[in-house]
């Protein structure tokens, strides 16, 4: 397992193991995770932790953070080259964030907005763990110094309050924390509802035929896309009024590497139909490679547990670093 270099910067991303990792997720996040590990040191983790502000399956539920950590390596991360852990592993996770909590506001919490998102869609379940995860999620990220942080819009407003709580504490303590800076990749494609082309994409959609799913099956992925709402106009082009297509645009160019101006000239005088079935082809071909690795890869639990071993023994000795020195500077008596 490697040492992080001070030469490169360190880049921590996790993702939790929600059971689908839709297309979006993979053409907006996880083929970037792959890329960025060529220059930076990157740290990858499954945050299981995160999951349960919901209730979860138990059975489902681990066998979502084994499907999660595969699909990591069968996307493109490399283990030897970057730590992939399971950060229920790793205990020093839950011990910074008690200790953030007692250097959180409670008005900061309230404010976060996907708090108040979810408080209205789990209305009968707004426990504790769903108002205070933002402060877990500020220990994941600054017990490992991260320099940056690849973050969507959805998850800004949480880095600006780890950034808050950081130099909340370092002005208390001295330089403990290091203030992470938003990753914002050029290259990752927004993919939206297929059924609602102006929401983004979402697996928490109850309309099954809005979203893809990295590991859906070939026929289903054509089927979703044949289904995909378009407009009147039957032109292959974008424009305003063509969220939908405009989406599919986005879509096949994400997959192909082709410009929209190559594809506008290529379905000139085509149908819909036509220009459906080449989206869907061209991301079933995409899918393809990481689907035949994610079986290869969740059919071999030892290799499975062997990797995340070695990912949790490495983030451990990293992230004591940070919790040991923040115990000391508030007055903790060393083990």
């Amino acid at each position: 397992m490697p040492e992080t270099s001070e030469k490169k910067k360190v880049i921590l991303s996790a993702i939790q193991p929600s059971g689908t990792i839709t297309l979006g997720n993979y053409l907006g996040a996880l083929r970037n995770w792959v890329n960025l590990q060529n220059d930076y040191n990157c740290i990858f983790a499954v945050a299981d932790l995160h999951a349960i502000t919901v209730r979860q399956d138990p059975k489902q539920f681990r066998q979502n953070i084994y499907n999660a950590y595969a699909l990591l390596l069968a996307c493109g991360i490399d283990p030897e080259k970057s730590p992939v852990f399971i950060q229920s592993h790793v205990h020093t996770h839950t011990e910074l964030a008690w200790i953030l909590n007692c250097f959180t506001q409670f008005g900061e919490l309230s404010r976060m907005t996907q708090f108040k998102d979810k408080s209205r869609k789990y209305s009968n379940n707004i426990n504790a763990g769903l108002f205070t995860y933002p402060t877990l999620m500020a220990a994941d990220i600054l017990l490992y110094r991260a320099d940056m942080v690849p973050v969507g819009a959805d998850q800004k407003q949480h880095l600006e309050l780890a950034r808050d709580i950081a130099e909340r504490f370092n002005s208390i303590y001295g330089n403990v924390f290091k203030l992470p800076e938003p990753y914002i990749s050029n290259i990752g494609a927004r993919v939206m509802s297929l059924q609602e082309p102006t929401k983004k994409m979402s697996k928490s959609d109850e309309n099954v035929n809005s979203w893809i799913a990295v590991l859906d099956k070939p026929e289903t992925i054509m089927k979703k896309f044949k289904r995909a709402v378009t407009d009147s106009e039957a032109v292959v082009r974008i424009g305003e009024g063509k969220d939908g297509i405009n989406n599919l645009i986005g879509i096949m160019s994400a997959v192909t590497g082709k410009t929209n101006d190559d594809i506008t000239a290529e379905f000139e005088g085509k149908g819909y139909g036509d220009f459906k079935t080449a989206v869907a082809e061209a991301v079933i071909e995409e899918l393809r490679p990481i689907q035949t690795k994610f079986n290869e890869y969740i059919a071999n639990k030892d290799y499975l547990e062997e990797q995340y071993r070695k990912g949790a023994e490495f983030a451990l000795k990293l992230s004591l670093r940070t919790l040991d020195k923040a115990m000391n500077k508030i007055g903790f008596i060393a083990k």
